[in-house]
């Protein structure tokens, strides 16, 4: 039998729920880790945990509306209580609305920017805080091929995604010496609920997204769930205690 590569760690993972989120919540409790699912969809939650169990491993979710930050707060909170420890934290949460830089209203300027990037700056503080009691761990970021310009549509998307990565650079650089390390990963053209919920709103199907994207992108095909998840293995395992400061592509050779 395989050996678990996440045996006994600690992962907490924003916007647990859905998405690549909740597809590496579950991976994450197949391969050995106590994952702590922050998010604001109960059900879906405590459906990932149910899963997670059945690997023989524990979960937990809590409740987290990430526009406050002491719910960012409680979230590590809740996991250090409960488990001890934390080891890993992936920051997945986040939204793409349509927000081009001449149109884009004040109310979507402040939820993007305070899901994708003040959620995220708190968590990290919150995370490291616990991190060093236990002698380091991991954070990854969740990135974006937007963050190098974007599309003319996304423009305060890809403001936050850029500053996210110069938050990552940060830590690594800052939290070394704590053995504290942080990476970017870089995401692709993904069919999560998100995106394909933002599609039909505009009147195209999946199908129809899904072959268009298809035609764009260089590798022919979206980027789906799985893809990601030996990516987040490794950079939540020790097998990339070394690495920090990284940015780390799954994009299908997307370039924006």
């Amino acid at each position: 039998m395989e050996a678990e590569r996440l045996k006994n760690k600690v992962i907490v993972i924003s916007g647990g729920t859905k998405g690549v989120g909740r597809a590496f919540a579950e991976v994450a409790g197949r391969e050995g880790a106590k994952v702590v699912i922050g998010g604001r969809d109960e059900k879906a939650g405590k459906a990932a945990v149910r899963n997670i169990r059945t690997f023989g491993s524990e979960g937990t979710f809590v409740y987290t509306d990430l526009l406050k930050v002491a719910d960012c707060r409680h979230l590590f909170d809740a996991g250090y209580e409960k488990y001890g420890r934390i080891d890993g934290f992936f920051n997945y949460a986040g939204v793409t609305p349509v927000s081009p830089l001449d149109t884009c209203d004040e109310e979507t300027f402040d939820w993007v920017t305070d899901v994708n990037y003040k959620a995220a700056f708190f968590c990290c503080q919150q995370a490291i805080k616990y991190m060093r009691l236990g002698g380091g761990g991991s954070i990854v970021l969740t990135g974006s091929a937007h963050a190098w310009g974007g599309q003319k549509d996304r423009a305060a998307y890809a403001m936050t995604k850029g500053v996210l990565r110069i938050l990552m650079e940060h830590i690594a650089h800052q939290y070394a010496t704590e053995q504290i390390r942080c990476n970017y990963l870089t995401l692709g053209w993904t069919p999560t609920e998100g995106e394909v919920a933002l599609r039909l709103s505009q009147g195209e199907t999946e199908a129809e997204l899904r072959k268009r994207a298809g035609a764009i992108l260089p590798m022919g095909r979206m980027c789906e769930r799985n893809d990601y998840m030996e990516g987040l293995v490794y950079l939540m395992s020790d097998a990339s205690a070394m690495m920090t400061g990284s940015t780390f592509r799954l994009t299908a050779g997307e370039y924006i």
